[in-house]
């Protein structure tokens, strides 16, 4: 079994065990419209496994967060959220997963354990696809996840998507970084250049504009390009 037909069980059988539950989810992004890509996949499978996505952090089951490195003031953000979610997780056991650049950073991982040890998940930009076998695990056996590579990840082709807009929408075309500038983590959180096969981007923009979509925003790490009118 490939590692997509794998990640499709898994969404299969969380679907089963949330069966007529009507299980609901927040999700929190921070950073660019990189982060925003990969978080319209986050919550693309979490619908496909049953979940509902509120903005009400009391009736969730799951709260999920995709963090960034980059911006100012993110790990406060993320750690005063945290500290608002431990009541929440005494009194009704919701479900706490945390990824994005910022898991690619030891010293937070290490503070996150130590001082908010409810958080049921960590999971790094090298192993976003894998979200569902990290869920089933945690909610199957009841037991931590750390699901963090230093390694280059690779290229998953396929992954579902709810996506925020049905005009406008981005499509990632490389992931990673070569230049290893002094200023910037990118290199160390994304890894390596990696590109998509030019016929997956094309096959993709193609489906987004027989949908109608009508602006398509191609990401790279450290830049876009933009098309606008109808495609």
């Amino acid at each position: 079994m490939d590692k997509k037909e794998m990640q499709k069980q898994y969404i299969k059988k969380i679907k089963e065990l949330n069966q007529n539950k009507r299980l609901k989810y927040t999700i929190l992004t921070f950073g660019c419209q990189l982060n925003e890509n990969d978080s319209e996949k986050l919550c693309g499978m979490l619908e496909e496994m049953g979940y509902q996505k509120t903005d009400n952090q009391k009736e969730a089951d799951i709260a999920l967060f995709n963090t960034c490195c980059v911006r100012e003031n993110a790990e406060d953000r993320l750690f005063g959220k945290l500290g608002e979610l431990k009541k929440l997780k005494e009194q009704k056991g919701i479900i706490i997963a945390i990824g994005g650049c910022m898991m690619q950073e030891k010293h937070i991982t290490d503070k996150i354990k130590e001082s908010y040890p409810f958080v049921d998940i960590l999971f790094g930009t090298h192993t976003l696809h894998k979200f569902p076998e990290d869920l089933y695990k945690s909610l199957k056996e009841k037991k931590k996840i750390e699901d963090i590579i230093d390694i280059d990840g690779e290229i998953h082709e396929g992954l579902p998507i709810k996506r925020e807009s049905n005009i406008k929408a981005s499509v990632t075309i490389m992931n990673g970084c070569n230049n290893f500038c002094s200023y910037c983590i990118v290199p160390y959180v994304r890894g390596r250049e990696r590109s998509r096969n030019p016929k997956d981007i094309i096959n993709e923009v193609e489906q987004l504009a027989k949908k109608g979509y009508q602006e398509i925003t191609l990401l790279r790490t450290k830049c876009k390009f933009i098309f606008k009118g109808r495609m």
